[in-house]
C-alpha cells in the first residue's frame, strides 16, 4: 500500500461499495453476530447516504477499500439511553454504517478511516461523536474503545433481529 485517503462517496462508486457490504455481511455473519442480517443496509440506504453528503469511501491505492456514513446534527436513536452522554449539547457527529473490503482486512485500515474522519471534522470544529453496534459486534466495539470512545450505556433502534446497540461517544 502506498497511498491511503478518505474522499466522499459519489452515485458512481455504488457498484464498488455494494460488494464490500455484502462481505461485511457475510463476515458479521460467519461470526455469529446478527448485525446486518436483516437486509440493511441495502443499496437504497446507501444511495440516501451518498444522496445526503454522508457517504464516504476509503482509497486505498485507487480502489476503494472501505465505506462509512456520517450524520451531522441530532440522531433521533441517541436521543433516549440507559445511561448518560457526557455531553448531550454540544453538535456531534455520529458514524454509522463501517465496513472495510475482506481484501484489506486484518490491516487496520478500520482504524485508519475512523481517524480520518475524525481529524477531517476535527478541523471543521467538531469535538464529540458517536458510535453504536450491536452488542455481539465485538469487533467494532474494540476499534472504538482503541480510538478512545467511551461506552455511554444502550440504546434502541428499530432492528427486527435485535433493536439493542451499545453507545459509545468520543469528546475531544
Amino acid at each position: 500500500m502506498s497511498l491511503i485517503y478518505i474522499r466522499k462517496a459519489a452515485k458512481n462508486d455504488l457498484e464498488q461499495i455494494m460488494p464490500i457490504i455484502d462481505e461485511a455481511k457475510k463476515f458479521l455473519k460467519e461470526d455469529g453476530n446478527p448485525q446486518w442480517q436483516s437486509g440493511y443496509p441495502d443499496a437504497d440506504a446507501i444511495n440516501a447516504d451518498i444522496d445526503q453528503d454522508a457517504a464516504w469511501v476509503l482509497i486505498v491505492d485507487q480502489k476503494i477499500a472501505g465505506y462509512t456514513a456520517l450524520a451531522s446534527g441530532s440522531d433521533p436513536n441517541y436521543h433516549q439511553i440507559d445511561g448518560l452522554w457526557k455531553n448531550d449539547l454540544d453538535p456531534y457527529v455520529a458514524i454509522h454504517r463501517v465496513a472495510i473490503s475482506n481484501e484489506y482486512r486484518g490491516m487496520h485500515l478500520a482504524s485508519y478511516l475512523l481517524s480520518s474522519l475524525i481529524s477531517l471534522h476535527y478541523a471543521e470544529r467538531v469535538r464529540n461523536y458517536r458510535v453504536d453496534t450491536f452488542r455481539r459486534n465485538e469487533i467494532v466495539q474494540h476499534l472504538v474503545k482503541d480510538a478512545g470512545f467511551v461506552k455511554r450505556g444502550n440504546i434502541k433502534n428499530d432492528d427486527p433481529i435485535d433493536p439493542y446497540r451499545v453507545a459509545y461517544e468520543l469528546n475531544l
